[in-house]
């Protein structure tokens, strides 16, 4: 059974980091595309983050670019996305997708269940 697990949510002040991770299992992920999405509360799910199967190609929503990274360890089937400079409006529930069928902008085979990130101001 394919799970992805998010990890590293919680509450930071604005102007801080927090690091997710999420751990694939069930088939090994290092030859796909991984994805970060978030959704806040009356919002529809927002692209955050893709890294190509390499890692040799990353994107970003216009949203986070200069301030989230996304990394990987294909060794550890884990994606990582580095958030720093947080600020209140990144307020969401972080998902982790694997496995676009097409574009790394929409939709995914694979995904977690999330995980929670508030910022306060």
């Amino acid at each position: 059974q394919v799970q992805l697990v998010e990890s590293g949510g919680g509450w930071v002040q604005a102007g801080g980091s927090l690091r997710l991770s999420c751990a694939a299992s069930g088939r090994t992920f290092s030859n796909v595309a991984m994805g970060w999405f978030r959704q806040a509360p009356g919002k529809e799910r927002e692209f955050v983050a893709a890294i190509s199967w390499s890692g040799g190609r990353e994107y970003y929503g216009d949203s986070v670019k200069g301030r989230f990274t996304i990394s990987r360890d294909n060794a550890k089937n884990t994606v990582y996305l580095q958030m720093n400079s947080l600020k209140p409006e990144d307020t969401a529930v972080y998902y982790c997708a694997a496995e676009p069928p097409g574009s790394y902008y929409h939709s995914y085979k694979y995904w977690g269940q999330g995980t929670q990130v508030t910022v306060s101001s």
